[in-house]
């Protein structure tokens, strides 16, 4: 049962050679079984244990990581849940997925998700929906529903997804793991298919806040070849772990929004771990969340109107006619939104809403260290629920939404259980633009002093 434990102690046990690469490499292939009924990866990489054999000298020791399906991969199919791309192999790989090679780690396979990322559910893939691991009769949210869903199935150490709106911390909230966004530009997005341009954002999802803080420090920093990268200097993440968090004043939101009756009374008691730890909590006011749902509506569905024109079967593979009904109506609504006489009246508004949440964060984060809220309104939907709700993913986003667009880091870690269902809630923890370092000591002290981590309450 190798593939259980975290990449931290699985870093240790090969170090110190307690188990060896093929006894991991069988364990993982053991829980591959699960795949004809999950539907978590797409396309596995079979060169994956012989790779490892090469990378023991390096700092991750040849450990498989599983790879959201929208990062191009050298010679391993990337489709982006997409039949356009059905039979695209990329010739390059991401700035992401180079960094982590050149590391020591292995691409064991790419996973489902929203065809092009559109979405919060993985039912919007043309390869079919994921099930949630947890329970197989619920979502594991989206986009990025395969990596977390490998992780919580223990098909993958650890994972790495990509943010738009929610993408990484949402489903990482409904299948019980730890989901990290970085701020927008600490990790490149060289590589990686274009949804949002001015809001995408890589982070891993892990088992651990400790697996995603090893991650962050091998895929973040400066890429000449991503323009919207930052030079800001990169922290060693791993020093955070560990730290006191006595003193921290830590801003409580969004639990005001009608809606969330039937989780409020299971989120609040666990605000009072931060009170014990010595940090200082507080409940505030900030900007609506309902109003980032209509700012993220318009820019992403421009943003995506002009990525995909590139998709014209041409370079690709497949025409067109291979989009699927969800990217043909944010191509539709995107192309509207910018067209003559109606981009002042939508998207010009829309960026200038964006920027009153700008300001509304560098307000109070000039009082709180954090701010803290629930990732989803709610636990893991049933199957099919995104059928039914043209505005899906952007109601399941709502309260991660203000700190997307306004590029924030933010940081899901489980904080409740459901016995009856075996389903989570997740926590949102959100720091000022930089400030990665100081929401994993807050995530990693919470994740330690309590026990909703299902990988350390083991």
């Amino acid at each position: 049962m190798l593939q259980t434990l975290t990449l931290a102690d699985l870093l240790g046990k090969l170090k110190r050679k307690e188990i060896s690469h093929k006894e991991l490499y069988a364990d993982l292939a053991q829980s591959y079984q699960q795949n004809d009924k999950l539907n978590i990866f797409l396309t596995f990489n079979p060169q994956a244990e012989t790779e490892s054999a090469e990378l023991s000298d390096k700092a991750l020791l040849g450990i498989p990581l599983a790879i959201k399906d929208n990062f191009c991969t050298t010679d391993i199919r990337t489709t982006a849940s997409s039949t356009v791309l059905d039979a695209f192999v990329p010739q390059y790989d991401s700035t992401v997925t180079r960094k982590l090679k050149e590391a020591g780690a292995v691409i064991q396979g790419k996973t489902n998700m929203d065809a092009w990322a559109h979405g919060s559910s993985t039912e919007t893939s043309q390869y079919g929906r994921t099930l949630n691991p947890r329970n197989p009769e619920h979502l594991p949210g989206g986009s990025s529903g395969g990596s977390a869903a490998a992780v919580a199935a223990d098909m993958a150490i650890a994972a790495i997804g990509s943010e738009t709106a929610g993408s990484i911390r949402q489903p990482s909230a409904w299948c019980g793991t730890v989901g990290l966004k970085p701020t927008y530009g600490r990790v490149s997005r060289y590589g990686v298919v274009s949804m949002a341009s001015s809001t995408d954002s890589p982070g891993p999802i892990t088992k651990t806040v400790e697996d995603s803080a090893l991650l962050l420090n091998y895929i973040a920093g400066h890429d000449p070849y991503d323009g919207t990268s930052s030079q800001t200097p990169v922290d060693d993440y791993t020093k955070a772990l560990g730290q006191s968090i006595k003193g921290m004043k830590i801003g409580v939101i969004y639990m005001d929004i009608p809606g969330l009756a039937e989780v409020k009374h299971l989120f609040e008691p666990q605000l009072k771990v931060f009170e014990e730890l010595g940090a200082h909590v507080e409940y505030v006011q900030a900007m609506d969340p309902n109003h980032a749902i209509g700012v993220y509506t318009v820019v992403q569905r421009s943003e995506v109107s002009s990525n995909l024109a590139r998709y014209d079967g041409v370079r690709y593979g497949n025409d067109r006619s291979f989009f699927g009904d969800e990217a043909k109506r944010r191509i539709m609504l995107g192309t509207y939104t910018l067209s003559k006489g109606y981009a002042d009246k939508y998207y010009v508004l829309a960026q200038k809403v964006r920027t009153l949440f700008l300001e509304d964060f560098a307000k109070l984060f000039k009082t709180y260290d954090l701010l803290v809220s629930l990732t989803s309104p709610g636990f893991a939907k049933k199957i099919g629920a995104s059928e039914s709700s043209a505005m899906f993913g952007e109601l399941e986003d709502m309260l991660v939404e203000p700190s997307s667009i306004t590029g924030l880091p933010g940081l899901n870690v489980p904080c409740y259980h459901d016995p009856k269902t075996n389903l989570y809630l997740g926590m949102n923890i959100m720091a000022p633009m930089w400030h990665e370092s100081r929401m994993i000591s807050a995530g990693d002290a919470f994740e330690k002093h309590t026990n909703w981590n299902p990988w350390r309450a083991q």
